[in-house]
């Protein structure tokens, strides 16, 4: 995985005034701070990998800060938006582009396999690439949402908080892994593209974020017979990480306890072992044997 710019801004607002050119105060209940650093907004547009052959879906864009370079290098940009308070200044910003739509509406309630299809099929772009700077505390929902569409997107660039990106990033069967690791991974290899410090944004958040590029996967890395209950496996298995997996599996309710070491012992996998030492591979032989019993 690359590593990834670190960028931190020493930009100090008076307090309670947005800086020029965010004009809207923002909203508590959707998590909003806007990202304002330059330099940040660069190495998004420039990682993302977006070109004039490029549809560009993107998340949240707030005041603009990222539509209006990303419409400078994509051929079209849909910005789907929640906060109906931003909506006409987003449309006074892209008045003048004929590339831009802004569109008043929840990411996780769109059908966004129809939008793409439909855009593509108008406008005749190569590809679809997802740009976001993310509710941090819906991040999660929305990145697999995003995963879990088909889309048919190439890539999804997402800000998120540090610790929730760390995670994502991390390779499967580490100690940093988390069920949302071995999620991800399973559908799209992960960049770190910029660490972004709390000072680039408005208003100041109480943690650091980072942004990650998640190139969609051809073919999955492993290919368990019931996919449902290999994600069920992740889960349970993290559900309860201090516990062993022959403990913590037991949350999947459906088994026995002799069933479940019995699919360990038939997986090759210790009964001591925890949820984080696991490869995506042993995770998909956990769940072919359970399948078996």
């Amino acid at each position: 995985m690359k590593k990834s710019k670190n960028h931190k801004n020493n930009r100090n607002n008076v307090k309670g005034r947005a800086p020029a050119g965010v004009g809207v105060r923002p909203s508590k209940s959707l998590g909003q701070n806007f990202l304002i650093d330059e330099e940040v907004i660069e190495a998004i547009v420039d990682g993302s990998g977006v070109t004039e052959e490029t549809l560009v879906i993107e998340i949240g864009p707030g005041t603009g800060a990222l539509t209006l370079p990303l419409a400078e290098r994509a051929g079209r940009v849909v910005a789907v938006e929640l906060d109906e308070r931003v909506i006409p200044g987003l449309r006074v910003k892209t008045f003048s582009l004929g590339n831009v739509e802004i569109i008043h509406e929840d990411i996780l309630k769109i059908d966004l396999r129809e939008l793409i299809d439909r855009e593509l099929g108008e406008y005749g772009l190569k590809e679809v690439r997802i740009v976001g700077n993310l509710p941090y505390y819906i991040t999660t929902p929305i990145i697999m949402k995003l995963l879990e569409a088909d889309t048919g997107a190439a890539s999804i660039t997402a800000m998120m908080q540090k610790e929730v990106g760390d995670r994502i990033a991390a390779e499967p069967g580490t100690k940093l892994s988390g069920a949302i690791t071995y999620s991800v991974h399973y559908y799209a290899d992960v960049t770190s593209i910029v660490s972004v410090g709390r000072e680039c944004f408005y208003p100041v958040p109480k943690v650091d974020s980072v942004v990650l590029r998640m190139d969609i996967r051809d073919e999955c890395p492993v290919h368990p017979a019931d996919e449902d209950l290999f994600f069920r496996c992740i889960k349970a298995g993290f559900s309860q990480r201090r516990k062993t997996l022959l403990n913590s599996l037991m949350s999947l309710g459906d088994y026995e306890k002799t069933q479940i070491a019995d699919a360990l012992d038939r997986a090759g996998i210790a009964h001591e072992r925890r949820a984080e030492s696991l490869t995506m591979e042993e995770f998909a032989a956990l769940a072919d044997a359970l399948k078996e019993v």
